[in-house]
């Protein structure tokens, strides 16, 4: 039996309490009938409460479990919180959703329940064998959520689609673990710093370059990174409605938490990575941009935009400052929000066998359901960059880091990709309150469900209001930026390695990009 203490548990808390929820989801769901599984939806949140208590008992306390495998440092705290509002969200949108879609099953909600478990235990490890198990875990569940609606022939092509090259790029991963070890002699992403500052003839680059590009290809498919991205439209558009809202944020959060942990350690000893991922940030951004504007499928425009994104949270992983890992936390949040708010919006509109598939589909939303109508406009002008929605002050920072790391080419082309994107997001706008109906909406679209209808309010009541009082926000993710970043830089010894303390954007400055 391997030995553990109390602060191991204690360190893994927040996501112990997601997996005894979710098996607790299970032993209950045995118990009810089919046509009433409401009490689950409030079983997870339940579990969501007691996991967000457990984050806010382990707030800047930096305990580390199981010999230092995991760390509940302020950074993994901060993204497994972004991950509990995800759960609760996502949660709230499907419970009407998959009873009208006939897929109301309780290990739903379990394996929504796993999958973000997965991708906490990513964001809180710096091993790269438990973030091997997080990967795995987040994915499985969500290969099987992908194809949750057995009866639709989209849905199982999704959920194969996504299981066949996921198992390629899970085996990529694990091959670039086991090339990683060959050159580093170690797995623990905190010992590599300082088995190559104390012994560095006994490093293998070869090994360990090859073995960092392998990662960041394991990890790239999962955040949806071109090329590796080709997965992304066609499960989108096949899966249900909520799983995709789900995973349009739960899998770039795990995702990004474990490559910041891995890039934070590994590019300021392998800077020849850096024209890699400046490459990949490039490419993400405009192919993301540039294919979405041909697209007539709404959830085919929402991958293809999503694919973007995430081409400019890795703009603020190439920065490699405080800076730029607070962006991207900050941005995260804000992106979650305003995408599952959008597709929000989408389940709202549906009903079985009606759902909305196309752009075309929303065209008159203006005139017959005004209220549902501005939420949307709200979502699409945040994800559009639009002031004064969250989305706006996101970029800004996220290009503000990259302007602190010089890093000049890399803002002016997330710029000007951002410019193409608000394109297609003001078409959907102008379709809603421009253009005559093309089907028939429901005539109470806020009767669908008041746990569905309270999510979509909250979310655009949040990206408006992060928008505008963001200093908070901001600072607390600052905070989760310098756990990360100090103990690497001690362990270095090199004080331009990876700057210790950000540099604060203050509201002076901000207005005055306005």
């Amino acid at each position: 039996m391997i030995p553990y203490s109390t602060s191991d548990l204690w360190a893994i808390s927040p996501m112990l309490a997601i997996v005894i929820t979710a098996m607790t989801v299970l032993m209950i769901d045995l118990a009810l009938p089919r046509d009433r599984k409401s009490l689950l939806v409030f079983v997870s949140f339940l579990g969501a409460i007691i996991s967000g208590a457990c984050i806010a008992s382990l707030w800047d306390k930096g305990v580390t479990g199981f010999n230092g495998t995991v760390v509940a440092d302020d950074f993994a705290l901060l993204l497994q919180g972004i991950l509990l509002v995800v759960i609760v969200i996502s949660v709230a949108l499907s419970e009407r959703y998959i009873q009208t879609k006939g897929i109301n099953y309780g290990e739903y909600y379990a394996l929504m329940l796993f999958s973000a478990s997965g991708a906490m235990l990513m964001a809180t490890s710096r091993e790269l064998i438990t973030i091997f198990v997080g990967l795995e875990v987040l994915s499985i569940a969500l290969y099987v959520l992908s194809g949750f609606a057995r009866t639709e022939a989209r849905s199982e092509e999704s959920a194969m689609k996504y299981f066949l090259l996921g198992a390629f790029s899970s085996g990529f991963f694990l091959y670039g673990i086991a090339l990683t070890y060959g050159g580093m002699h170690t797995t623990r992403l905190d010992e590599m710093v300082t088995n190559f500052r104390s012994v560095p003839a006994a490093v293998n680059l070869t090994y360990a370059v090859a073995g960092a590009s392998l990662l960041i290809v394991g990890l790239g498919f999962k955040a949806a990174i071109v090329p590796f991205h080709s997965w992304t439209p066609d499960v989108y558009e096949g899966a249900p409605t909520s799983v995709t809202a789900f995973m349009s944020a739960g899998a770039k959060v795990g995702a990004f938490a474990a490559f910041i942990r891995i890039i934070v350690t590994l590019l300021p000893i392998f800077h020849m990575l850096e024209p890699v991922l400046w490459l990949l940030a490039v490419l993400t951004m405009i192919v993301g941009n540039v294919i979405a504007l041909k697209q007539t499928n709404i959830k085919r425009m929402l991958a293809y935009s999503s694919i973007a994104h995430a081409g400019y949270i890795l703009v603020g992983l190439i920065a490699n400052n405080a800076d730029g890992h607070a962006a991207i936390m900050f941005y995260v949040l804000t992106y979650t929000f305003m995408n599952l708010g959008a597709f929000g919006i989408i389940i709202m509109l549906a009903r079985r066998g009606q759902e909305v598939n196309n752009i075309s589909d929303l065209y008159g939303l203006g005139e017959r359901h005004p209220g549902v109508a501005v939420l949307m406009t709200i979502f699409m002008l945040s994800l559009a960059g639009i002031p004064p929605a969250a989305g706006f002050i996101g970029k800004f920072f996220l290009f503000y880091a990259a302007v602190e790391a010089h890093q000049y080419a890399l803002a002016v082309i997330g710029l000007l990709a951002s410019v193409v994107g608000v394109v297609y997001y003001l078409y959907v706008i102008i379709g809603m309150w421009f253009r005559p109906a093309s089907r028939e909406y429901p005539a109470n679209v806020w009767g669908f469900g008041p746990l569905a209808d309270a999510a979509v309010v909250i979310s655009a009541i949040a990206t408006l209001g992060l928008g505008v009082f963001f200093s908070g926000l901001h600072l607390i993710s600052e905070k989760g930026a310098a756990s990360l970043d100090a103990p690497i830089v001690r362990m270095a010894g090199l004080p331009n390695a990876v700057p210790v303390q950000a540099v604060p954007v203050h509201a002076s400055t901000l207005a005055s990009v306005r």
